[in-house]
């Protein structure tokens, strides 16, 4: 085989490589580092599908090296992430600082259902590991920048991380049918305008945080939390 058809697996193991910097970061204190470093897994995960669909380099060990760097990067850093956010206001390692843990075990479940499972190009079953991996990297890094803010005093108190751990399993799991954000002139036109209502939604967050002069981080997170929200309405109303 040649080399360009390995191109999109090594673009992988970058993603997967910065997943593990990452953890080392989010345990020595540093979770702005942390979040930077998904944030480049996030675009790796991005160009290494590309990658493969442009070479049309697909495999079966590039498919599980996906999943495991993304599980790596969005399952394991994300949960390291919120655990030692916890124990920084905890002043310790105490029992509830490891409830987000569980993040680890859900999107390996979630990452084994999408290996095993067929799904269609315009919907996810359930959140997307990327997707949950960023919001809680997003908020981290929220807070350590901003820990006198408003959204901080919710999230420094010993409820929030672990209920937001719960429902972010409890979404990983689940069979909410979720729009894939990727535009396609193929799909149905059902489907591109939740695409194009959502995209709308982002240009108004952007707009908010920057009149309001809040971190860069809140796009990402409003931006997904508006995600998985629209979704569970749609979900609802069967639309």
């Amino acid at each position: 085989m040649s080399l360009r058809k390995h191109i999109p697996n090594i673009i992988t193991s970058v993603s997967l490589l910065c997943g593990a910097a990452g953890v080392i970061f989010a345990f020595s204190g540093r979770l702005d580092r942390a979040f930077f470093l998904m944030l480049a897994a996030a675009a790796c995960d991005f160009l290494d599908g590309f990658a493969a669909r442009l070479l049309h380099a697909y495999s079966p060990m590039g498919k599980e090296l996906d999943s495991l760097a993304d599980l790596v990067s969005f399952g394991v850093l994300p949960a390291m992430m919120l655990v030692n956010l916890k124990a920084a206001v905890s002043f310790g390692f105490p029992p509830i600082a490891w409830v987000p843990a569980i993040l680890v075990l859900f999107t390996a479940l979630r990452l084994a259902r999408y290996n095993v499972e067929e799904s269609g190009p315009q919907y996810f079953a359930g959140l997307p590991a990327p997707s949950c991996g960023l919001i809680c990297g997003s908020l981290c890094y929220f807070i350590s920048f901003e820990p006198a803010s408003f959204l901080s005093l919710w999230v420094l108190n010993d409820w929030f991380i672990p209920a937001l751990t719960v429902v972010l399993c409890a979404l990983l799991v689940s069979r909410v049918p979720m729009f894939s954000a990727k535009f396609s002139l193929k799909d149905p036109v059902s489907v591109n305008r939740k695409r194009i209502a959502f995209a709308v939604d982002l240009v108004l967050i952007v707009a908010i945080v920057a009149a309001t002069g809040l971190n860069w981080s809140m796009v990402i997170l409003l931006g997904l939390v508006t995600y998985v929200v629209m979704n569970l309405i749609l979900a609802a109303l069967k639309v």
